[in-house]
Protein backbone atom coordinates (compact mmCIF):
# COMPACT_ATOMS: atom_id res chain seq x y z
CA UNK A 1 0.00 0.00 0.00
CA UNK A 2 1.13 3.25 -0.83
CA UNK A 3 1.91 5.47 2.20
CA UNK A 4 -0.11 8.55 2.95
CA UNK A 5 1.52 11.97 2.06
CA UNK A 6 2.07 15.09 4.89
CA UNK A 7 2.34 18.06 2.26
CA UNK A 8 3.94 21.24 3.15
CA UNK A 9 2.50 23.90 1.70
CA UNK A 10 4.04 27.85 0.98
CA UNK A 11 1.32 30.13 -0.41
CA UNK A 12 3.64 32.76 -1.90
CA UNK A 13 2.27 36.98 -1.78
CA UNK A 14 4.97 39.14 -3.04
CA UNK A 15 7.93 37.46 -2.42
CA UNK A 16 6.67 36.22 1.30
CA UNK A 17 4.67 33.37 2.90
CA UNK A 18 1.29 34.06 3.80
CA UNK A 19 -1.72 32.44 4.94
CA UNK A 20 -5.07 33.75 5.59
CA UNK A 21 -8.86 32.36 6.47
CA UNK A 22 -11.15 31.28 3.26
CA UNK A 23 -8.72 33.00 1.36
CA UNK A 24 -9.07 36.23 2.40
CA UNK A 25 -7.13 38.56 4.84
CA UNK A 26 -3.70 37.32 4.48
CA UNK A 27 -0.84 37.75 7.27
CA UNK A 28 2.87 37.13 6.55
CA UNK A 29 4.10 33.47 7.77
CA UNK A 30 7.43 33.88 7.29
CA UNK A 31 10.64 33.60 4.23
CA UNK A 32 10.36 30.93 2.01
CA UNK A 33 13.49 29.28 1.57
CA UNK A 34 13.72 29.67 5.63
CA UNK A 35 10.32 27.58 5.51
CA UNK A 36 11.51 24.99 2.83
CA UNK A 37 14.64 24.09 4.71
CA UNK A 38 12.67 23.98 8.18
CA UNK A 39 10.40 21.34 6.50
CA UNK A 40 12.67 19.75 4.40
CA UNK A 41 14.78 18.59 7.75
CA UNK A 42 11.14 17.97 9.65
CA UNK A 43 9.66 15.45 7.58
CA UNK A 44 7.37 16.70 5.11
CA UNK A 45 7.19 13.60 2.17
CA UNK A 46 6.47 16.42 -0.38
CA UNK A 47 6.52 20.82 -0.54
CA UNK A 48 3.78 22.74 -2.12
CA UNK A 49 4.28 26.33 -3.80
CA UNK A 50 1.79 28.07 -4.89
CA UNK A 51 2.15 32.04 -5.91
CA UNK A 52 -1.16 32.61 -4.90
CA UNK A 53 -1.44 36.31 -6.98
CA UNK A 54 -0.04 35.39 -10.14
CA UNK A 55 -2.68 34.88 -12.07
CA UNK A 56 -4.77 38.04 -10.64
CA UNK A 57 -2.14 40.22 -11.34
CA UNK A 58 -1.30 38.11 -14.83
CA UNK A 59 1.84 37.75 -14.34
CA UNK A 60 4.28 34.80 -14.09
CA UNK A 61 5.77 32.59 -11.18
CA UNK A 62 8.94 34.13 -9.34
CA UNK A 63 11.44 31.96 -10.48
CA UNK A 64 14.21 33.19 -8.60
CA UNK A 65 12.29 32.32 -5.54
CA UNK A 66 11.27 28.62 -6.95
CA UNK A 67 15.14 28.12 -7.85
CA UNK A 68 16.06 29.46 -4.15
CA UNK A 69 14.03 27.08 -2.78
CA UNK A 70 14.61 24.09 -4.80
CA UNK A 71 18.33 24.31 -4.01
CA UNK A 72 17.56 23.56 -0.49
CA UNK A 73 15.51 20.67 -0.13
CA UNK A 74 15.82 17.01 -1.02
CA UNK A 75 12.32 16.17 -1.58
CA UNK A 76 9.54 16.27 -4.44
CA UNK A 77 8.74 20.26 -5.51
CA UNK A 78 5.35 21.21 -6.84
CA UNK A 79 4.94 24.73 -7.95
CA UNK A 80 2.07 26.58 -9.10
CA UNK A 81 0.31 30.25 -9.88
CA UNK A 82 0.07 32.21 -13.22
CA UNK A 83 1.33 28.92 -15.35
CA UNK A 84 0.12 29.35 -18.82
CA UNK A 85 2.24 27.47 -21.30
CA UNK A 86 4.45 24.65 -21.34
CA UNK A 87 7.53 26.83 -22.02
CA UNK A 88 6.38 28.34 -18.16
CA UNK A 89 6.01 24.43 -16.86
CA UNK A 90 9.66 23.87 -18.67
CA UNK A 91 11.11 26.48 -16.93
CA UNK A 92 10.07 26.24 -13.44
CA UNK A 93 10.83 22.37 -14.06
CA UNK A 94 14.21 23.17 -14.96
CA UNK A 95 14.30 25.49 -11.92
CA UNK A 96 13.93 22.64 -9.90
CA UNK A 97 10.79 21.59 -9.62
CA UNK A 98 9.38 18.39 -9.62
CA UNK A 99 5.81 19.08 -10.49
CA UNK A 100 3.61 21.70 -12.26
CA UNK A 101 0.21 22.81 -10.70
CA UNK A 102 -2.27 24.33 -12.64
CA UNK A 103 -5.58 25.84 -11.63
CA UNK A 104 -6.92 29.19 -13.64
CA UNK A 105 -4.63 28.53 -17.10
CA UNK A 106 -6.53 24.91 -16.81
CA UNK A 107 -9.68 25.70 -17.01
CA UNK A 108 -9.43 28.80 -19.58
CA UNK A 109 -7.66 26.10 -21.68
CA UNK A 110 -8.00 22.58 -20.82
CA UNK A 111 -5.59 21.55 -23.81
CA UNK A 112 -3.12 22.94 -21.41
CA UNK A 113 -3.34 19.55 -19.38
CA UNK A 114 -2.65 17.49 -22.51
CA UNK A 115 0.10 19.26 -23.49
CA UNK A 116 1.78 19.24 -20.25
CA UNK A 117 0.77 15.87 -19.80
CA UNK A 118 2.04 14.72 -23.35
CA UNK A 119 5.96 16.94 -22.93
CA UNK A 120 6.53 15.75 -19.03
CA UNK A 121 4.38 13.23 -18.39
CA UNK A 122 0.75 12.99 -16.57
CA UNK A 123 2.85 12.12 -13.04
CA UNK A 124 4.34 15.88 -13.56
CA UNK A 125 0.89 17.76 -13.99
CA UNK A 126 -1.07 18.25 -10.95
CA UNK A 127 -4.65 19.88 -11.55
CA UNK A 128 -5.64 22.60 -8.46
CA UNK A 129 -9.32 23.04 -8.23
CA UNK A 130 -10.14 25.77 -5.70
CA UNK A 131 -14.42 24.48 -4.65
CA UNK A 132 -16.87 26.64 -3.07
CA UNK A 133 -20.46 24.92 -2.10
CA UNK A 134 -23.38 26.42 -3.82
CA UNK A 135 -26.37 25.78 -1.35
CA UNK A 136 -28.84 26.40 -4.13
CA UNK A 137 -27.39 24.14 -6.32
CA UNK A 138 -26.08 22.03 -3.85
CA UNK A 139 -22.65 21.21 -5.41
CA UNK A 140 -19.29 22.49 -5.30
CA UNK A 141 -18.51 25.09 -7.92
CA UNK A 142 -14.69 25.91 -9.26
CA UNK A 143 -12.94 29.17 -8.48
CA UNK A 144 -10.15 30.38 -10.92
CA UNK A 145 -7.89 33.87 -9.59
CA UNK A 146 -7.30 32.81 -6.37
CA UNK A 147 -10.83 32.16 -5.28
CA UNK A 148 -11.79 35.86 -6.64
CA UNK A 149 -13.65 34.67 -9.64
CA UNK A 150 -16.28 31.70 -9.49
CA UNK A 151 -16.41 29.43 -13.04
CA UNK A 152 -19.92 27.97 -12.55
CA UNK A 153 -18.08 24.77 -13.20
CA UNK A 154 -19.13 21.92 -11.10
CA UNK A 155 -15.80 20.70 -9.17
CA UNK A 156 -16.54 16.95 -9.45
CA UNK A 157 -17.52 17.07 -12.66
CA UNK A 158 -14.17 18.66 -13.39
CA UNK A 159 -12.04 17.16 -11.83
CA UNK A 160 -13.54 14.14 -13.84
CA UNK A 161 -12.71 16.02 -16.95
CA UNK A 162 -9.09 17.16 -16.04
CA UNK A 163 -7.90 13.59 -15.50
CA UNK A 164 -9.79 12.14 -18.61
CA UNK A 165 -7.51 15.26 -20.04
CA UNK A 166 -3.92 13.91 -18.66
CA UNK A 167 -3.92 15.41 -15.06
CA UNK A 168 -1.91 12.85 -12.66
CA UNK A 169 -3.17 14.17 -9.83
CA UNK A 170 -5.58 16.13 -8.32
CA UNK A 171 -4.43 18.97 -5.51
CA UNK A 172 -8.23 19.96 -4.29
CA UNK A 173 -9.03 22.85 -1.63
CA UNK A 174 -12.02 23.48 -0.17
CA UNK A 175 -12.58 27.50 0.01
CA UNK A 176 -15.03 26.41 2.97
CA UNK A 177 -12.71 25.09 4.93
CA UNK A 178 -9.25 26.82 4.05
CA UNK A 179 -7.83 28.23 7.34
CA UNK A 180 -9.92 27.49 9.55
CA UNK A 181 -9.08 25.17 11.37
CA UNK A 182 -12.31 23.38 11.82
CA UNK A 183 -11.22 19.96 9.41
CA UNK A 184 -11.37 19.43 6.11
CA UNK A 185 -14.48 19.01 3.85
CA UNK A 186 -14.87 15.65 3.95
CA UNK A 187 -17.76 15.14 1.58
CA UNK A 188 -16.46 16.98 -1.05
CA UNK A 189 -12.83 15.07 -0.65
CA UNK A 190 -14.75 11.73 -0.60
CA UNK A 191 -16.66 12.67 -3.64
CA UNK A 192 -13.76 13.51 -5.64
CA UNK A 193 -11.78 10.51 -4.61
CA UNK A 194 -14.61 8.45 -6.16
CA UNK A 195 -14.90 10.23 -8.87
CA UNK A 196 -11.31 10.18 -10.35
CA UNK A 197 -8.42 7.09 -10.86
CA UNK A 198 -5.39 9.51 -9.51
CA UNK A 199 -4.06 10.81 -6.09
CA UNK A 200 -5.98 13.42 -4.40
CA UNK A 201 -4.46 15.72 -2.43
CA UNK A 202 -6.86 16.97 0.70
CA UNK A 203 -6.45 20.97 1.08
CA UNK A 204 -8.11 23.36 3.72
CA UNK A 205 -9.26 23.52 6.97
CA UNK A 206 -6.72 20.86 9.52
CA UNK A 207 -6.27 22.41 13.02
CA UNK A 208 -5.73 18.94 15.02
CA UNK A 209 -4.23 15.59 14.08
CA UNK A 210 -7.62 14.48 14.03
CA UNK A 211 -8.41 16.19 11.19
CA UNK A 212 -5.46 15.02 9.44
CA UNK A 213 -6.56 11.02 10.49
CA UNK A 214 -9.95 11.47 9.62
CA UNK A 215 -9.71 12.92 5.94
CA UNK A 216 -7.79 9.92 5.77
CA UNK A 217 -9.94 7.43 7.28
CA UNK A 218 -12.95 8.82 6.12
CA UNK A 219 -12.32 9.91 2.23
CA UNK A 220 -9.48 7.24 1.00
CA UNK A 221 -7.49 10.71 -0.15
CA UNK A 222 -3.84 9.94 -0.95
CA UNK A 223 -2.00 13.31 0.98
CA UNK A 224 -3.19 15.99 3.42
CA UNK A 225 -1.88 19.50 2.82
CA UNK A 226 -1.08 21.85 5.83
CA UNK A 227 -0.42 25.52 5.99
CA UNK A 228 -0.65 27.59 8.87
CA UNK A 229 -1.07 24.58 11.51
CA UNK A 230 2.66 24.21 10.33
CA UNK A 231 3.74 27.64 9.90
CA UNK A 232 2.65 28.69 13.49
CA UNK A 233 4.13 25.03 15.09
CA UNK A 234 0.60 24.17 16.29
CA UNK A 235 2.22 20.85 15.49
CA UNK A 236 5.48 19.14 14.28
CA UNK A 237 5.52 17.05 11.50
CA UNK A 238 6.89 14.40 13.19
CA UNK A 239 3.73 14.26 16.29
CA UNK A 240 1.32 14.18 12.92
CA UNK A 241 3.31 11.16 11.94
CA UNK A 242 3.57 9.20 15.18
CA UNK A 243 -0.32 9.80 15.24
CA UNK A 244 -0.63 7.91 11.73
CA UNK A 245 1.35 4.93 12.54
CA UNK A 246 -0.71 4.42 15.58
CA UNK A 247 -3.87 4.92 13.82
CA UNK A 248 -2.35 2.09 11.27
CA UNK A 249 -2.34 4.44 8.28
CA UNK A 250 1.01 3.65 5.86
CA UNK A 251 3.41 6.79 6.77
CA UNK A 252 6.80 7.29 6.18
CA UNK A 253 8.23 8.13 9.14
CA UNK A 254 10.74 10.81 9.55
CA UNK A 255 14.29 9.83 10.31
CA UNK A 256 15.79 11.30 13.53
Amino acid sequence: MLTKRIISCLDIKDGRVVKGTKFLNLKDAGDPVELAKYYNKEGADELCFLDITASHEERKTIISIVEAVANEIFIPFTVGGGISSTKQMKDILRAGADKITINSSAIKNPELITEGAAKFGSQCIVLAIDAKYNGRKKTWEAYIKGGRENTNLDAIEWAKKGVSLGAGEILLTSMDSDGTKNGYDIELTKQVVESVNVPVIASGGAGKIKHIIEVFHETGCDAALLASLLHYKDLTINQIKEKMEEEELPVRLTEV
